[in-house]
């Protein structure tokens, strides 16, 4: 069994107690749920931002810590002011450190688009998501049926919410395409044994539908990677670890851009 195979077992549990302790009447009862979302695709194409979406991330299975002395409003706002056209935030706790309250304090303090970066396998997921001002949803190929990425992306669509999709392979990619999807990312961190190998974006560019915004994730260390997958044609760039190692992930963002 994978780290993946073991996020989905614990994920489930999760869900279920999360549905016990908050009805989906409540969750609609949110402030946040009638608030409209932001547009991911203006954002990512904006010509005054980098395309990066900034991750805020305290921990990974495979890093272990990566930084849990920095708060999620210092972090993010230091990202929005260094030019993210979006923010990814994690709300996994068992296996990344994250928290519902990050992304409700990420979005208090944010005008741009946030991700809800999470292990989605249920629906309750999305209306939760959009109760706590997520404006974008995360589908993992890896983890869905074809059926679950139709009918989930359906229902975010329906809420406002912008979807991507989160592909590692060829073959997971063309299974996986279906109408109500906003962007599609290549993941290029294989899940199976954490190898990372930004080559899997040129090799899967051509594959996606040019109906689709085109997002490269993980192993993007260094400006002249972002250069190249500008040149090829990918619109964003998901950056976490690289930023969230640094004393100051607003900071190092700052100062990455200069190289942009």
């Amino acid at each position: 069994m994978n780290i993946l195979d073991k996020i989905v077992i614990n994920k489930k549990k999760e869900v279920a107690v999360a549905k016990a302790n908050v009805s989906v009447a409540q969750l609609e009862q949110s402030p946040a749920f009638n608030r409209e979302t932001y547009s991911f695709r203006d954002f990512l194409l904006a010509p005054n931002r980098t395309g990066i979406i900034a991750e805020f991330k305290r921990r990974s299975p495979s890093k272990g810590i990566i930084n849990d002395k920095v708060s999620v409003e210092d972090v993010t706002t230091g990202y929005a002011s260094a030019g993210a056209s979006a923010l990814s935030v994690l709300t996994d706790t068992d296996f990344f450190m994250g928290e519902q309250i990050d992304l409700l304090n990420a979005r208090a303090v944010n005008k741009i688009p946030i991700l809800r970066k999470d292990f989605m396998i249920d629906e309750y997921q999305l209306i939760e998501a959009k109760a706590w001002g997520a404006d974008i949803i995360l589908l993992i190929a890896a983890i869905l049926t074809p059926a679950e990425i139709k009918s989930m992306s359906a229902l975010a669509k329906s809420l406002g919410l912008n979807v991507l999709l989160e592909v590692h392979n060829l073959e997971e990619l063309q299974r996986s395409i279906t109408p109500n999807l906003t962007a599609i990312g290549v993941n290029n961190r294989n899940l199976a044994d954490f190898t990372v190998s930004v080559e899997t974006s040129f090799q899967l560019f051509e594959h996606i539908p040019a109906e689709f915004l085109k997002i490269s994730e993980s192993a993007i260390s260094n400006t002249d990677t972002i250069k190249q997958l500008k040149a090829a044609g990918f619109n964003g760039f998901l950056i976490g670890e690289n930023f969230m190692k640094e004393a100051d992930p607003g900071a190092a963002m700052k100062e990455f851009v200069k190289g942009l």
